[in-house]
């Protein structure tokens, strides 16, 4: 392992603290003054209760759903330490023409923690499948992924490639790369710093006592860093605000060894099984996996195509969230077709 990858996270993170404090308080707040969404319960949870689904290793994780069940099927995986509410925007308005299933990876939200200890690629790739089995054995899906959910999905294709021979119709990787995960997380400043930090799991242990130390400060810092790190230019602050608290309460689990395994992992074999359409959205501000690896991963994909959100980070679907939605729905509506209702018996 070089430096130079290890670098890359702690150097992210406390350079975005350094930018975020070049936003100043006062912009935030007038941001917060002409704010229209503090009124959106970004908590809110899909009325159904599929759960639990059982994983591979007993893991119990918490899977929830909107819709009708005739209606086609989209399954959301959401991104690194955050959980399945950060597709509010998403589940209460495709619901309407969508069976909408949503489900906490492992050690996430109101998922269970990992049973074995394992929260890598692998292991969240096969929650991903143990989700489809239970929900979706016998109808076509497709996935929306947000970036360890794109992540845990090319690990699943890698793993499991058959469920992309007739099950998985088609794929929506959101802000996502297959390899070198933060190589664009402040590169240019780990160039210049090249510190010695060791292994990728010590350089994720500094990860985490940072992330404990900023979210114990007054709210507006960790608004700063995840504002300069993670959104676009027009991020709702109450949509920010509520991205740095479902990170506050992540496990510490997952920022030792589940980011160490993120940034370490190499997911280009793995792509050539994805052999169904594929869309990649990508924001144009993304500073954490920025548009160069979603080039990348669209050209690697068998049938890929990439687009860009204007005036969005890394968090997409919460900050543009009616383009993202057409964007999605255009893409998963000729792929999908609802389920014939079935006859009762005499």
């Amino acid at each position: 392992m070089t430096t130079k990858r290890t670098a890359i996270v702690t150097t992210g993170i406390a350079a975005g603290a350094v930018a975020g404090g070049l936003l100043g308080r006062a912009v935030l707040r007038a941001r917060r003054d002409r704010d229209h969404e503090d009124h959106e319960l970004l908590s809110l949870l899909p009325p159904e209760d599929l759960g639990p689904v059982r994983s591979f290793d007993g893991t119990e994780l918490a899977v929830r759903a909107a819709g009708r069940d005739t209606d086609p099927m989209l399954v959301f995986v959401h991104g690194f330490s955050l959980d399945l509410t950060t597709w509010h925007y998403q589940w209460t308005a495709l619901s309407e023409r969508y069976r909408c299933v949503l489900f906490d990876l492992r050690s996430h939200g109101r998922s269970a923690r990992a049973a074995s200890g394992d929260v890598s690629p692998n292991a969240f790739g096969r929650d991903v499948a143990a989700v489809l089995d239970a929900v979706a054995s016998d109808r076509q899906v497709v996935i929306v992924a947000h970036s360890l959910g794109a992540i845990a999905t090319l690990a699943m294709a890698q793993e499991r490639p058959d469920l992309f021979a007739g099950r998985v119709a088609g794929v929506v990787f959101v802000g996502s790369a297959m390899n070198d995960i933060w190589r664009g997380a402040m590169g240019s400043l780990t160039e210049m710093l090249r510190p010695r930090l060791g292994s990728m799991r010590q350089a994720a242990e500094r990860v985490n006592r940072l992330r404990r130390y900023v979210v114990s400060r007054p709210a507006d810092v960790g608004h700063l860093v995840a504002r300069a790190t993670q959104f676009g230019p027009e991020a709702s602050p109450h949509v920010v605000d509520y991205v740095v608290a479902l990170a506050a309460r992540a496990a510490s689990n997952v920022w030792t060894d589940g980011l160490a395994g993120v940034v370490d992992a190499d997911l280009r074999d793995a792509v050539r099984h994805v052999r169904v359409p594929a869309l990649v959205l990508a924001g144009d501000h993304d500073r954490m996996t920025p548009p160069s690896a979603s080039v990348a991963l669209a050209g690697e994909l068998p049938d890929g195509r990439l687009e860009l959100l204007e005036r969005a980070g890394h968090i997409p679907m919460m900050e543009v969230p009616e383009v993202f939605n057409e964007r999605v729905d255009a893409f998963a509506r000729p792929l999908l077709k609802p389920r014939s209702k079935r006859k009762r018996s005499a």
